[in-house]
């Protein structure tokens, strides 16, 4: 019995033997395709040094004294822009002045008004630039 499964092992080794030549031509096909995507492979390896970490912009990181409007709801302390916006989305969530529809959008009450420049409703967008005016 084991000489018949031998025979039959080097008979079925044989017939794929035969095809190897045709099979080759379409084998050396596809690793020329596979060539560049090796190359993108070493390529993306330096990408993670790129992605080290980044250094905070000077003029983001800068400390700036809030007017007396804004002291109203950040503080009076002098902080950089990063915190002023910060605690002004915290006193947004705190009290809901986000708008339930339009989550873009900042349902002002009277402390925020101030800020806003009398507008009751501002987009999220609109305020870091009506913010930036109350910041010496």
């Amino acid at each position: 019995m084991a000489t018949a499964k031998k025979a039959a092992k080097k008979t079925a080794a044989k017939k794929p033997a035969a095809k190897k030549p045709a099979a080759k031509k379409p084998a050396a096909k596809k690793s020329a395709a596979k060539k560049p995507a090796a190359k993108k492979a070493a390529a993306k390896k330096p990408a993670p040094k790129k992605a080290a970490k980044r250094k905070p912009n000077a003029a983001f990181m800068k400390a700036m004294t809030p007017s007396t409007v804004l002291a109203a709801v950040v503080g009076s302390t002098p902080m950089p822009r990063t915190e002023v916006t910060k605690k002004i989305w915290d006193y947004i969530k705190k009290n809901r002045l986000q708008d339930s529809v339009n989550k873009r959008l900042i349902n002002a009450d009277d402390k925020l008004r101030a800020v806003f420049g009398g507008k009751n409703k501002v987009s999220m967008f609109e305020m870091t630039k009506l913010v930036s005016n109350h910041l010496k």
